[in-house]
């Protein structure tokens, strides 16, 4: 296979600009990748394989008469299917929008294809994004491209698995409580959670307006190498005028971010589930390489950890799921994948105060956890307690980033090792509000030091 498919989105886009090599040359190479390992994966789910390649010899003419459309001029790029995509099928992982065509773009799709970025196809979700498998009743299972009898995580599955196999260098995924952090863990790739109010989410399944939900939920990028989340993140980050709750706050350069003397939190057991053995070895190395660095690395964890995760649950309940109803109500849907009909069923909505008690507990502990932060500049955990299990497993992904969604805080996985039986390992670095630069410093540090991403025998 083309080794070009391994290469990072930034040094394709500069090769590219050198006209090293042609972006049709690169886009041909990826659609030869997806249609040898997709198959078995079932990650991207809708392919553009022709309109693709006329873009990209589009792009070449362009850029023969000295015109670059922006950074990620000519280079392919997948997109989760939640994200609304003109002209092409955005399904959401929900029955009701299997031939739903949306006639413009997710604000974060039209600024990456604005930036000169090719859209390949979309990549698999469960329905609505609301599950840490990636299987729905539209298109069926994801697999892990390192094991396929396990999975690839969730919501942003099929964009781990792709992006992991070398079918796509670039992926935009969702997270509400580690939709882009647990596939970056399972799958052995990289992906950053921005803060809260960071990037805009128009046209995405799960859109702004949310209400007690609504900070939950964040888009961010998926790649094999931190750079290309340093890449794309200025271009998808700031106001577009439709999502209410964007901040534009200037982004800072990972680059001026010192090492030395960084502030950090280490914990390796987070008071709910445990880690494996891998999982605290993998997190240590990490500790061990900042320390190396310079960084101070003090064991410590917000005290409110547990009391969050419990939180974080109740307020996504709260109403009795009244808001996925209207989800699916809005998405037309009558028919649902069994686990989410069992998320409905088990609906408990709370009375008005106890509702309103909520609300004033979860910022409380918001507040709580902040005044940790006061003393570290980030957080160096496990993404998960274990690396990627068998499909179907019922047992909680999520404990160890879903309380960071509840925080608002921005948080991203590197890869930091392997497990006994081969499968990838991420650390996760979370960072105080704003500061996805330190975020990245640190990721792209961690991601030298450890060795990243490596090749799935795929």
């Amino acid at each position: 296979m083309h080794e070009v498919i391994y290469a990072s989105a930034t040094a394709l886009a500069r090769a590219i600009r050198a006209k090293e090599i042609s972006s049709a040359e690169v886009v041909q190479a990826y659609l030869q990748r997806i249609a040898a390992v997709n198959p078995a994966l079932n990650a991207v789910v809708h392919l553009r394989a022709e309109a693709a390649l006329a873009e990209a010899r589009a792009a070449d003419a362009a850029l023969a008469r000295g015109q670059i459309t922006g950074p990620l001029h000519g280079v392919p790029m997948t997109i989760k299917d939640s994200l609304d995509t003109v002209g092409m099928i955005t399904t959401g992982g929900t029955t009701g929008r299997a031939t739903f065509v949306p006639e413009q773009d997710a604000t974060v799709v039209a600024r990456l294809r604005a930036a000169g970025a090719i859209l390949l196809g979309k990549t698999n979700t469960p329905e609505l994004t609301l599950w840490g498998e990636t299987d729905n009743l539209v298109y069926g299972r994801t697999n892990n491209p390192y094991d396929l009898t396990r999975t690839p995580g969730g919501s942003s599955g099929g964009a781990g698995a792709i992006i992991a196999a070398g079918g796509s260098p670039l992926d935009i995924g969702s997270d509400t409580r580690g939709s882009i952090r647990l596939p970056a863990h399972f799958n052995g790739i990289a992906g950053l959670k921005p803060t809260s109010g960071r990037v805009p989410r128009t046209g995405h399944i799960v859109p702004f307006g949310m209400g007690a939900v609504d900070a939950l939920t964040q888009l961010g990028p998926l790649a094999r190498y931190v750079e290309d989340l340093v890449l794309t993140l200025p271009i998808i980050a700031g106001v577009d005028w439709y999502d209410p709750a964007i901040v534009p706050m200037p982004l800072g350069d990972p680059q001026a971010v010192p090492l030395k003397g960084l502030r950090v939190a280490l914990y390796t057991h987070n008071g709910m589930l445990a880690a494996t053995p891998d999982t605290v070895a993998a997190v240590h190395r990490a500790a061990t390489a900042l320390t190396e660095a310079g960084a101070w690395v003090h064991e410590d964890r917000p005290a409110m950890l547990e009391r969050a995760e419990e939180l974080s649950i109740n307020l996504l309940g709260a109403d009795g799921q009244a808001w996925i109803r209207r989800l699916l109500q809005q998405a037309g849907t009558t028919t649902l994948h069994p686990r989410l009909q069992q998320r409905l069923e088990d609906a408990k909505p709370l009375r008005v105060g106890e509702f309103t008690a909520l609300l004033e507990e979860v910022d409380r502990c918001r507040s709580a956890m902040l005044t940790f932060l006061q003393s570290y500049d980030m957080i160096l955990c496990p993404a998960c307690a274990f690396p990627a299990p068998p499909h179907g497993t019922t047992m909680s992904f999520v404990s160890y980033t879903g309380v960071y969604n509840m925080a608002g805080w921005p948080g991203m996985v590197v890869r930091g090792g392997t497990s006994s039986e081969g499968l990838p390992i991420g650390v996760q670095i979370v960072a105080r509000p704003w500061r996805e630069d330190v975020a990245l410093a640190v990721g792209q540090y961690l991601e030298e030091a450890l060795g990243g991403w490596q090749r799935p025998p795929l």
